[in-house]
C-alpha cells in the first residue's frame, strides 16, 4: 500500500490493526472498528506528521479577532504564536467523542451523563467523567481486549494536530464561527448525538465543541514540548480541548486551551479515545 520510502506513514504490520472488527479506506484516509459489547467505535489513522511538523498555536491576529476582552486576555496568555511542532509517531484517534453506549459497554453499571434518559442518548457524549474516571475506563478497555496498555486519551500536541487536519486556520474549516458546523454558545441546550455535524478534513467529528475533551497533558499556562504527558506528577490539573455546547466559538477554536482538576466532573467534560500504535516514525521504529 505504501511505497518502501513512505513506510514510515503506515501503520506496523501494515494493515488492518490486530483489534479491529471492520476496516476500510475512503476520501478521508484508513479507518478501522473497534467493537465491545456490540457497540461499535470508528477510529481514523492519524498520520505522523514527518520532521517538518505542523503548526500549533495561534497568532497574533487570530488572537486580536476575539471580541470579548476577558476571552482575549486568557489567549493572549495561554497560546503560543504558531511553532512547528513534528508528530514523530502515528495513532488512531476515535472519529467522535467516546459515547454513552460505549462507555457503558465498556465499564457497565451507571452511566455517569447529565443528558441521559433520552432516545438518542446512548450517541451523545458521555459526559460527567474526570480526567481520573476516562483513565480508569481506558484501563478496562485495555484489560477486556487485551489492548496491552494502548487505549490512551491523546496529547495536546496530537488533539490539536488532529483538529488542524492541515488548516492554519481558527477552525478546520477557516477563521469564522459556523454554527452549522459545531454544537456551541448553547444553541441546542446541551450536547447532540455525535457526528451530527460534519467530520473535518481527516473524517473527524465534533473537534469543535458539543463538550470538552481531557488530554493527557498536564497543564501548563503555556504549552511546552520539554513536559511531557507521561513526565506529569499525579494529580496535577490536566489539559482540556475543544469548547463545548455552553461555551463561545472562541474557546473552540483549534488553539484554544484550557485546563481542570483531575477530579472534575461536569455536564460539559468528555474525552476522546486514542490508541498508541508502534508505528515507525522518521527516525525508526518506535516503541510502547
Amino acid at each position: 500500500m505504501w511505497p518502501e520510502a513512505q513506510r514510515w506513514r503506515a501503520p506496523l504490520g501494515d494493515f488492518p490493526p490486530p483489534w479491529a472488527s471492520a476496516w476500510g479506506d475512503d476520501e478521508f484516509g484508513l479507518w478501522a472498528e473497534l467493537e465491545v459489547g456490540a457497540v461499535v467505535q470508528r477510529l481514523r489513522w492519524i498520520e505522523p506528521s514527518g520532521r517538518a511538523g505542523f503548526w500549533m498555536g495561534s497568532s497574533a491576529k487570530e488572537r486580536a479577532r476575539i471580541a470579548d476582552k476577558d476571552y482575549r486576555q486568557w489567549a493572549d496568555k495561554h497560546e503560543s504564536e504558531p511553532q512547528r511542532v513534528p508528530i514523530d509517531t502515528g495513532f488512531w484517534l476515535a472519529d467522535t467523542p467516546c459515547t454513552q453506549a460505549f462507555w457503558v459497554a465498556v465499564a457497565g453499571g451507571e452511566n455517569p451523563s447529565h443528558f441521559k434518559g433520552q432516545v438518542d442518548s446512548g450517541q451523545r457524549p458521555v459526559e460527567q467523567v474526570s480526567w481520573d474516571d476516562a483513565v480508569s475506563w481506558l484501563k478496562s478497555l485495555a484489560e477486556r481486549l487485551g489492548l496491552e496498555g494502548r487505549p490512551m486519551l491523546p496529547s495536546e500536541a496530537q488533539w490539536e494536530y488532529a483538529c488542524r487536519a492541515g488548516s492554519r486556520t481558527a477552525y478546520a474549516w477557516g477563521d469564522e464561527p459556523d454554527d452549522d458546523l459545531a454544537n456551541w454558545r448553547g444553541q441546542h441546550q446541551g450536547t447532540t448525538p455525535v457526528a451530527q455535524f460534519p467530520a473535518n478534513a481527516w473524517g473527524l467529528h465534533d473537534m469543535h465543541g458539543n463538550v470538552w475533551e481531557w488530554c493527557a497533558d498536564r497543564w501548563q499556562d503555556r504549552w511546552s514540548a520539554n513536559s511531557p504527558p507521561e513526565a506529569a506528577p499525579a494529580g496535577a490539573p490536566r489539559a482540556v480541548r475543544g469548547g463545548s455546547w455552553n461555551y463561545e466559538p472562541a474557546h473552540a477554536r483549534s488553539a484554544f486551551r484550557y485546563g481542570g482538576e483531575p477530579g472534575l466532573r461536569w455536564f460539559i467534560l468528555g474525552f476522546r479515545l486514542a490508541l498508541r500504535s508502534p508505528s515507525p516514525g522518521p527516525g525508526g521504529p518506535s516503541r510502547y
